[in-house]
């Protein structure tokens, strides 16, 4: 392992490594737009030049490897009147609009223009005025701040492959631009704002919402599909404002499908169920969330000793937690031993989505066609469980003899759109039906016992994703008024006392749930290694 010397001080780095990571990994900040790891190193921005003794003159940090020995200067006299060279450069077309930025408060030019910045201008012509357009269903760029990075070029050429982002003209008129007909239109589109490090490529579902010095964050996961993209949940006064990529290298690395970054809109979906509901008299009326859950036992109770052991099932939805599954089973079970454990359907688009770099063809990213993120988990914990079980077909279907006697049970949904075939399976039909859901749907109308339930962004728990990975996330904000999180019902069910905490119920679940650990809110990205692109 190579030992460098920057500013006197002597840090370790690694084979391979550039200086400007070896430096970030220790600690030493050095100004940089253009770098990122996950992408190709053009050394363009220029900002990062470093003083490298036996090297007559300044190098860039960012593609200069590190070499045992190496005494690096990054406050120089000569590196520091590059930086402020630079600066100077990049502010001389820049607007001042930084009080109506969206990027205000997160903006690298903003942070070295404070640092390595002069207190005025001192450019005496007419700044260069470039007009803003749309690159995309999901993207704006205000080309006047751009400061050519070209992070957002490469991305598209190394990552997303479609290469729709280039770079126009030349001097003070380069610009980025979309091909024509060829619009930024990939589902992995809105990582280019998030690698923009000013305010020029910005997200349109989040322009103009919110000042980022508002907002609070905690570790999530993907809700989209199997992939388990780690992500940030962003959020201030109760509601969420935007979802950011959180690093993770067995699973996403730096990115996210843009399907993962808005899917907390269901969240605040003005059709949510809000008010419990039963059925009587073959309508459905409205009733305190106590006395559903009371009447739901109740029921299934009453269903239980007319019909005798194995008359009931509990569907469990793949958008559950797995705590939440464990629970439920428990609470059924403790109603019925031998109550069928039913896997609601799975739905999938067929075949995965991949991206793949267009020069080298290597694959870059994956978006998973099961369009839920639990699957793998509660069919972990249905095994758990033992005792009868089925598939969302088989119970459809209805054929085995222990699926014949079923007259009733617990039907969790939690999909982020309609889950169930336009005609209701027979099952469903009859008997008594006991309904947790988020969205209005034929089962909730016509549901005996109606139980809004809280949204993944709103409640604490574990998933699975395709590589059986478990992961935890944790929630943002507190259940929207008239729900509940599905584990606060099942603890009731079960007579326990609290409110539902699932790292509790995953020590009672052992291994490997119990090894499952909370990511830090204050986590930051670990050190990275140059891959060659």
């Amino acid at each position: 392992m190579p030992k460098i010397t920057v500013d006197g001080k002597t840090i370790d780095a690694k084979d391979k490594q550039m200086v400007l990571q070896a430096c970030l990994d220790a600690g030493i900040e050095l100004p940089h737009y253009c770098y990122h790891p996950g992408l190709s190193i053009p050394a363009s921005c220029r900002i990062c030049l470093v003083e490298v003794e036996g090297i007559p003159k300044l190098v860039p940090s960012c593609q200069t490897p590190v070499r045992d020995g190496m005494v690096v200067h990054t406050q120089s006299p000569k590196a520091i009147a590059n930086q402020k060279q630079v600066m100077e450069y990049l502010l001389v077309n820049h607007p001042l609009d930084c009080p109506v930025c969206d990027q205000a408060g997160e903006c690298y030019l903003q942070d070295y223009s404070y640092e390595y910045g002069r207190s005025e201008s001192r450019l005496e012509e007419p700044k260069h005025k470039k007009p803003k357009k749309d690159v995309g269903k999901h993207v704006v760029l205000y080309n006047d701040r751009c400061i050519m990075c070209t992070r957002c070029v490469r991305f598209t050429r190394e990552i997303s492959g479609g290469s729709e982002l280039y770079i126009d003209g030349r001097g003070h008129k380069e610009e980025i631009d979309i091909f024509p007909g060829r619009p930024l239109d990939n589902k992995l589109s809105c990582n280019v704002v998030d690698l923009c490090p000013v305010g020029a490529l910005l997200d349109k579902d989040f322009l103009f919402k919110q000042r980022v010095w508002f907002l609070k964050r905690v570790p999530s996961v993907s809700p989209v599909d199997a992939g388990g993209e780690n992500i940030w949940l962003e959020y201030n006064e109760g509601r969420i404002y935007r979802i950011k990529p959180r690093y993770n290298p067995d699973v996403n690395t730096w990115w996210i499908s843009d399907d993962t970054r808005h899917s907390y809109h269901i969240v605040h979906d003005e059709n949510r169920l809000k008010q419990a509901m039963k059925l009587q008299y073959g309508t459905q009326v409205p009733v305190a969330y106590d006395t559903a859950v009371s009447e739901a036992i109740a029921g299934l109770q009453k269903l239980k000793a007319e019909s005798g052991e194995g008359s009931l099932y509990a569907m469990l939805s793949p958008m559950m937690a797995c705590e939440e599954a464990w629970l439920l089973i428990q609470a059924i079970r403790s109603i019925d031993p031998k109550a069928v454990l039913v896997l609601g359907p799975v739905p999938s688009t067929g075949e995965d989505e991949v991206f793949y770099n267009s020069r080298t063809k290597q694959e870059t990213f994956r978006i998973k066609a099961e369009k839920v993120p639990n699957a793998n988990g509660v069919r972990r914990v249905m095994q758990m469980a033992g005792g009868p079980t089925a598939t969302f077909d088989e119970f459809t279907a209805g054929e085995a003899a222990h699926l014949k006697a079923l007259k009733g049970g617990w039907i969790v949904g939690g999909y982020h759109s309609q889950w169930l075939p336009k005609t209701l399976p027979a099952l469903f039909k009859r008997g008594f039906k006991v309904v947790q859901d988020i969205l209005p749907s034929a089962i909730s109308e016509s549901a005996d016992i109606l139980l809004p339930s809280a949204t993944w962004a709103e409640k604490d728990g574990t998933w699975e994703n395709h590589q059986n990975r478990l992961q935890a996330f944790v929630a943002a904000i507190t259940p929207a008024d008239g729900t509940r999180r599905e584990g606060d019902v099942y603890y009731a069910m079960l007579d326990r006392k609290g409110q539902y905490h699932a790292p509790s119920v995953r020590q009672e679940m052992g291994s490997p749930f119990a090894e499952v650990t909370i990511p830090s809110e204050d986590a930051e990205e670990p050190a990275f290694e140059f891959v060659e692109l």
